[in-house]
């Protein structure tokens, strides 16, 4: 079965994205280290933010088929830098998290750091109301071998 790791800045919304992926109730948690939620990679935020933990990212996705830069874009800090995708070797996904929080213009901004960032297929969701739940895990499941 292959894993998916969720990468992005503090407060994008991964940990909540898990949680509703694998059917768990959502509960807010701020993530410390990196943690398992069935086939979801959670890692902290920082590993992103700060890139002398990159090292830390690339040998947590070891165990991921798939690659998920998660991308907030009511945020103007943008953690996930040009070209990142191409230090995985893997298949990268984006998701712009927060959609029915954010503008027109934001998403663009979030969908175009994505397409520098070298991802290969973008998904919008917002989590706690379930717009592109169904769509993620539908290619998720695909991705890994499940009807």
């Amino acid at each position: 079965m292959k894993k998916v790791i969720f990468i992005g800045q503090s407060g994008c919304g991964k940990t909540t994205l898990c949680q509703k992926l694998n059917e768990e109730e959502i509960r807010y948690k701020k993530t410390q280290a990196v943690e398992r939620y069935g086939e979801s990679i959670d890692t902290p935020g920082e590993y992103l933010e700060n890139r002398h933990f990159y090292n830390a990212l690339i040998m947590s996705a070891v165990d991921a088929g798939i690659i998920a830069l998660v991308a907030d874009p009511t945020s103007e800090y943008r953690a996930i830098p040009p070209g990142f995708a191409g230090i995985f070797g893997k298949k990268v996904i984006g998701i712009i998290t927060k959609i029915h929080e954010a503008g027109p213009e934001q998403v663009k901004r979030a969908q175009t750091q994505l397409k520098e960032a070298g991802v290969n297929r973008i998904f919008r969701v917002d989590t706690p109301k379930g717009t592109g739940i169904a769509e993620l895990s539908e290619f998720l499941n695909r991705e890994r071998g499940k009807k």
